[in-house]
């Protein structure tokens, strides 16, 4: 089942997406916390209120996750062109729930960076809460997965050996377009993942590439916190980021960048200038 937060005439509304049809919870405004596995399992459908999926405005797939966890340098490609050794132990950061915005929201190249890069990931989203999950557990705690854009201001990120500057600016990354569960997805290490800059596939990869597996990140992460229900986990990017590339591509105003996961969904942001952003 393929499940999302919008907004229906200004409402907000949490939904069954069941082909071009958006299918309400009732009483449900939007996935997270409230919408763990054994509700999606049975969910409250009010079939009466059901719209087309056209009507309805999409919103970040978990617009108010009480964690955002992400992992840099998880696939070895990326390590190798970043100039880094390969990580023993998964490099994790934070982002803030005003980071996230919409799947297909136009995202704002801040006046202040020249240079902002995409970087496509599969998101998982926790279904139940979980501490100190063994690996071979780890994957009954997930809800399901998404797609995000960890969209990156590079001369942010380098100011420091942290990254949270270049990582976490408002409504800099787009999440969703759905959460589909997980056993729809099947196995979260057989997909495949691009990243679209105008056309020109710039990201192809397979999760199989990961250096950490999603279980062994959820393992490690709830080592050392408890997980719960509409948490995020970013579980990395591929190689093939801009700051990279020889000549460097980077994102300006006009861009259109897309992220996809085959089985997951896709993502589509036009990069607008930050003036223009404001004025909308």
């Amino acid at each position: 089942m393929r499940f999302a937060s919008v907004t229906i005439d200004g409402a907000p509304h949490a939904v069954l997406l069941d082909g071009d049809r958006a299918v309400p919870l009732r009483g449900v405004a939007e996935l997270g916390l409230e919408t763990p596995s054994s509700l999606l399992a049975d969910p409250p459908l009010d079939h009466a209120s059901a719209v087309p999926t056209a009507d309805v405005v999409f919103r970040a797939v978990v617009p108010r996750p009480g964690k955002i966890i992400c992992v840099g340098l998880n696939y070895r490609a990326h390590v190798a062109e970043s100039l880094r050794d390969e990580p023993e132990y998964p490099v994790l950061f934070t982002k803030f729930a005003s980071t996230l915005t919409g799947p297909f929201a136009a995202l704002a190249v801040p006046a202040e960076s020249t240079k902002v890069d995409y970087e496509g990931e599969l998101v998982v989203i926790v279904g139940e809460r979980v501490r100190r999950a063994a690996p071979a557990q780890a994957l009954r705690a997930v809800a399901g997965y998404a797609v995000a854009n960890d969209v990156s201001m590079r001369d942010f990120q380098h100011k420091s050996h942290q990254w949270l500057q270049g990582k976490a600016w408002d409504a800099s990354t787009p999440v969703g377009p759905a959460l589909v569960t997980a056993d729809e997805v099947g196995d979260p290490q057989a997909l495949a993942l691009r990243t679209i800059v105008n056309d020109t596939i710039l990201q192809e990869a397979t999760t199989d590439l990961m250096i950490f597996d999603v279980a062994t990140l959820v393992s490690t992460i709830s080592q050392f916190a408890t997980l719960e229900p509409g948490d995020l986990i970013l579980t990395g990017t591929p190689g093939g980021v801009g700051v990279r590339r020889d000549p460097p591509v980077l994102l300006a105003p006009g861009d259109v960048v897309a992220v996809e996961v085959d089985g997951v969904g896709r993502i589509e942001s036009t990069m607008i200038s930050e003036r223009a952003a404001v004025a909308s």
